[in-house]
């Protein structure tokens, strides 16, 4: 047996010259796969140089060192990339986009709460993003609710100061424009925290809407984020 079973370290070998390699190549595997930090799992090309311990799930498409390495955790070690394959139910935390996954076997199913054996998963997500106000009585996002979406809150706060001759702002959909808040602050700092008494599902791809009360928005910034349960189907 060269390697353990779970995370492949390698193994001493009886009467082995130069102990001290595979002591530490061991080391440095276990620390990049401990409390597992993905740094990507959607980078395709593999940084020049990196820290010791620093890993990454290798895409479909990588390039360079990675190819070839398809769906293997990339650790660096020792000037090279050393390659394990992550088995079903690892967890770890994608840090490029913020986000706790779980291994489903084939891939890394983000913010899920139980994976199915075939990779249906309950996930809970909370997805941030900033939003520019333009000249306009109604401000909507890029950033839209996804199809299928149980939003439980919307919450936000003013980046920057938000300017025209609007007095105050609501945000919610259209029909409802202040679901999610009414009478927001317009200085630096406002913020507000929008949770309806049920969940609300969306059935389709929603935008959010920004409605400006008194005059329209001349300028501002806003940080939100969306609270939201979403399930996925599973594979066949």
């Amino acid at each position: 047996m060269a390697e353990t079973l779970q995370l492949g370290l390698p193994l001493l070998q009886p009467a082995q010259a130069q102990k001290h390699v595979t002591v530490n190549e061991a080391l440095t595997k276990l620390d990049g796969l401990t409390q597992l930090v993905l740094a990507s799992a959607t980078v395709v090309t593999p940084p020049l140089a990196a820290v010791d311990g620093e890993a990454y799930f290798v895409p479909v498409g990588a390039v360079n060192a990675w190819a070839g390495q398809e769906g293997q955790v990339a650790v660096w070690s020792n000037g090279g990339w050393v390659f394990s394959t992550p088995s079903l139910g690892w967890r770890g935390y994608i840090a490029d986009e913020g986000t706790a996954a779980t291994f489903d076997g084939s891939g890394w199913v983000r913010a899920a709460l139980a994976v199915s054996p075939n990779g249906a998963a309950s996930t809970f997500q909370v997805v941030e993003f900033d939003h520019a106000f333009g000249a306009e009585a109604v401000s909507t996002p890029g950033t839209q609710i996804p199809q299928y979406a149980m939003v439980f809150a919307v919450t936000g706060r003013v980046k920057t100061a938000i300017t025209g001759a609007v007095t105050s702002f609501d945000i919610g959909v259209s029909g409802a424009v202040n679901r999610y808040g009414g009478g927001i602050g317009l200085a630096q700092g406002s913020w507000f925290v929008g949770i309806t008494g049920q969940p609300v599902t969306y059935y389709a791809d929603t935008p959010l809407e920004l409605t400006a009360n008194g005059g329209d928005f001349a300028a501002g910034e806003v940080r939100l984020a969306l609270h939201y349960y979403l399930p996925t189907v599973p594979s066949v």
